[in-house]
């Protein structure tokens, strides 16, 4: 995979982890329940979830393309749908959100169990991963290529949800993203029809 192209993968799935949803609610939930521990256990667990849903996305998206290639391109212009409307639903949101999730005490082993099942539970996070990875599966690309762009997604996830827990730990952190919930809405919700338009556009090279 060419590096400009990997760039390309890496801001959308940063654009994709970093968007206001459940996920973010659960690691802020763990973080203040329990401390630093249970926030980065609840941010890997659900990086492992992701993993999971972007091999099972771009295994399925490779033999796809190869059997009905026309079936392929509407779940692509579906894709494109479907990115937009997250994209509008994002400028919509006010301040109030997952930012103002209270402190529940919890455990690590809690921590852990649930930030897999918000992530397999997510049936948008499938939706997401499929209007998202059509951009850069082919039909000829290497299984290592492929291994590359389930890394991405999980390793990216992950590092954000344990940068969440981490500063969450410092007290000040917490009424800083509160204060600017709205503005990670608006950012988000731009890039999200940006990349909804690209899609239609065409596949990324």
């Amino acid at each position: 995979m060419p590096f400009s192209l990997w760039l390309s993968l890496a801001a959308v799935c940063a654009m994709g982890a970093m968007s206001p949803g459940p996920s973010l609610a659960l690691v802020l939930r763990h973080t203040l329940g329990g401390g630093r521990a249970p926030g980065v256990v609840a941010g890997l667990s659900h990086a492992l979830g992701v993993g999971l849903y972007a091999l099972l996305t771009v295994w399925g998206l490779g033999a796809l393309i190869v059997r009905q290639p026309a079936l392929f391109q509407v779940i692509t212009w579906a894709g494109a749908a479907y990115l937009a409307w997250l994209g509008l639903k994002a400028l919509r949101a006010g301040r109030a959100g997952p930012l103002e999730a209270g402190a529940v005490p919890t455990t690590r082993r809690q921590a852990a169990r649930e930030g897999m099942l918000v992530a397999l539970g997510n049936p948008k996070l499938i939706l997401f991963f499929i209007a998202l990875l059509s951009q850069f599966v082919t039909p000829d690309m290497s299984l290592a290529a492929k291994a590359v762009i389930v890394l991405t997604a999980m390793i990216i996830d992950g590092a954000w949800y344990v940068m969440v827990a981490v500063g969450l730990s410092h007290s000040r952190v917490l009424p800083w993203l509160q204060a600017r919930s709205h503005w990670v809405n608006r950012i988000t919700g731009v890039l999200l029809l940006a990349l909804a338009l690209r899609v239609v556009a065409g596949p990324l090279a």
